[in-house]
């Protein structure tokens, strides 16, 4: 962040675990997403980190879910404005049944939602996996030194670097 008054050295920057536990223990997440004609549109969603990814669901009829299918690139954050994580990525719409079975699993597990497979019927709502590109997290308290920029690739550990 040039010229924003944040160091831009290594020391003070955050680990990633801690970033993927804010990723993981948010309870809801802000989505945003594009607008056909170029405006954002934010909503409050729930999620769970699943495989490397975020994962959520919406009906089919949602402005979110047909933002998407016109533009899948977006941005989630946790709900959290002093300690954030913002993961900019990719959506996908997901059909795999597989796959859906283990986001209802994971969302009753962290939700105690009691949802069924009935829920997550692809003609109804629609089950989506974000997969990150970059993932900016900070602390308040430490704005100067926390401020870190991780780079995902598809390896197991995120490149990472000060700043945004």
């Amino acid at each position: 962040m040039p010229g924003y008054g944040i160091d831009e050295g290594e020391d003070g920057l955050l680990e990633w675990d801690m970033v993927l536990g804010r990723l993981r223990d948010s309870h809801n997440y802000w989505l945003v997403t594009v607008r056909p004609d170029g405006r954002p549109h934010a909503m409050p969603v729930w999620g769970v980190w699943l495989d490397g990814a975020m994962w959520w669901s919406s009906s089919v009829r949602s402005r979110k879910i047909r933002n998407l299918r016109a533009n899948p690139a977006c941005t989630m954050t946790t709900e959290d404005g002093r300690s954030p994580v913002i993961l900019d990525g990719a959506a996908e719409i997901v059909t795999d049944g597989a796959a859906i079975r283990a986001f209802l699993e994971a969302t009753n597990l962290k939700y105690d939602a009691g949802l069924d497979i009935g829920f997550l019927e692809p003609s109804v709502n629609a089950t989506v996996r974000v997969a990150p590109r970059e993932i900016f997290a900070l602390e308040e308290a430490r704005f100067v030194q926390s401020p870190t920029k991780f780079t995902l690739d598809g390896r197991a550990n995120p490149t990472t670097k000060p700043g945004g």
